[in-house]
């Protein structure tokens, strides 16, 4: 099931919260944990016992960790990762499908029994509480990655406000209006793009598609995560931001401490961090970043392209931490320069699978030694796709400078802020009445 769907808007969402306000608190993780099984059974029913043989199985093998001796115990942590991270490389890697949300689910599981194998916190008092940590549906599907130790105190007690379902429900209009009347929008035009074939595009057309794919995966996965916080509020959760403005970054270190926040931040504690971090020197480092980019390549997709697009990165943040960084802060121009080329040249190595393919692209992109006719060809098909999209396009590339999220949190209790809302749900609802559901791009992932 869609957050952004009719059937979840007015049927699944308004019968849940009436059901979960209506019990005391004492069981709303109950109602909430059995909630989030149904909604992902409405979704993918033939994989949840998958989840929930997972989840039993971590969670017991957890608790008797913590009373084993140390051999036993570090042999149940091998376990279980082994078990994760083997049932999520099997799917991704030797099966045609995979089950929606595993690569946030298997990670948050791993966060969890890795935290209480390092003492860092201690196991859950019952399965309801890990199934309600592990299944909660506003981050079930497409994250953000929750970490146990951060949620469980919320888990365990969390208070209940009208101010906070009023804040869920806006957050949760403004992410599917990210989604629905831009991101969506903007996937047309990529889609136009990929139906004529990269041969046949111009140059400008090139770059016009890159940019409206770039626009489309931030307010695609932004607006997924806004609703996933807004949903979050409504129970009264208050979860990660998982995105701060990354396109106006000066760095591509800096865009990916913006750009999906919890799993960088994951990355960093379960992998770069016990590896050594920066701590044992310039070689090591650059070690770590490596094995980090890899397996973060690796968790996008077994495409190569994938791979390619996590050591372009690797090698500019190599480059970045040897010098070049320093000379980005001193040069503003040169900074904006190197982002603006960045940002739409790597999510084409990102969303073009076949490495030919995406050769192709590229020459239409940077066209040196062509002649005239290659690069404009008729002229056409930038003209028309500007005349169709170029209005939502420019609104995207404005919306993502962070200027409107500034006016709308200075103004969000302001009569006028929300009728801006209001208007915006009800378009997005026209959207969905009119358009075939378009899941979001990161549940392939």
């Amino acid at each position: 099931m869609l957050f952004s769907s009719i059937s979840f808007i007015f049927i699944f969402l308004p019968l849940f919260l009436l059901i979960y306000y209506i019990f005391p608190e004492r069981c709303r993780n109950y109602i909430l944990f059995a909630g989030s099984l149904l909604f992902y059974g409405l979704g993918e029913i033939k994989y949840v016992w998958l989840l929930l043989f997972t989840l039993v199985l971590n969670d017991c093998f957890v608790r008797v960790m913590t009373s084993a001796k140390e051999l036993v115990k570090n042999a149940i942590v091998l376990f279980l990762l082994v078990y994760d991270f083997g049932i999520l490389i099997g799917f991704k890697y030797l099966s045609d499908g995979i089950p929606l949300g595993i690569s946030f689910y298997t990670f948050q599981l791993a966060a969890y029994v890795l935290d209480v194998y390092w003492g860092k916190c201690k196991p859950s008092r019952n399965l309801v509480e890990t199934g309600t940590y592990l299944c909660m549906y506003p981050q079930l599907i497409a994250g953000p990655i929750l970490l146990y130790k951060d949620v469980i105190s919320q888990i365990r007690y969390r208070t209940y406000k009208l101010e906070k379902i009023e804040d869920g429900m806006k957050l949760f209009v403004l992410g599917l209006a990210y989604k629905l009347l831009i991101a969506d929008m903007l996937g047309m035009l990529w889609h136009q793009v990929l139906v004529v074939g990269f041969e046949s595009i111009s140059t400008p057309m090139a770059w016009l598609g890159a940019a409206a794919f770039s626009m489309e995966i931030y307010f695609d996965f932004n607006g997924y995560s806004l609703m996933a916080v807004g949903l979050g509020k409504m129970l009264g959760f208050k979860f990660m931001d998982n995105f701060n403005v990354p396109y106006m970054s000066r760095s591509v270190s800096e865009f990916f401490r913006r750009w999906h926040i919890s799993l960088g931040q994951w990355f960093r504690e379960y992998v770069y961090i016990p590896l050594g971090g920066n701590r044992k020197g310039r070689i090591l480092t650059i070690r770590n970043l490596f094995i980090v980019w890899v397996l973060t390549g690796m968790w996008h997709g077994r495409t190569i392209n994938f791979l390619v697009w996590a050591m372009g990165i690797f090698l500019l943040i190599v480059i970045e931490r040897m010098g070049f960084k320093a000379v980005l802060q001193k040069h503003s121009v040169v900074s904006r320069i190197y982002m603006i080329l960045f940002i739409p040249v790597s999510w084409m190595i990102f969303a073009i699978s076949d490495i030919g393919e995406l050769l192709v692209y590229f020459k239409k992109m940077f066209p040196i030694g062509q002649n005239f006719e290659f690069i404009a060809g008729n002229g056409r098909d930038t003209i028309m796709a500007l005349q169709q999209y170029g209005i939502i396009l420019f609104a995207a590339i404005f919306l993502s400078t962070g200027i409107l999220r500034n006016l709308y949190q200075e103004n969000k209790r302001k009569w006028w802020m929300l009728l801006i809302l209001i208007v915006l749900f009800w378009l997005s609802v026209i959207h969905m009445i009119k358009n075939v559901e378009n899941p979001f791009l990161y549940f392939r992932f």
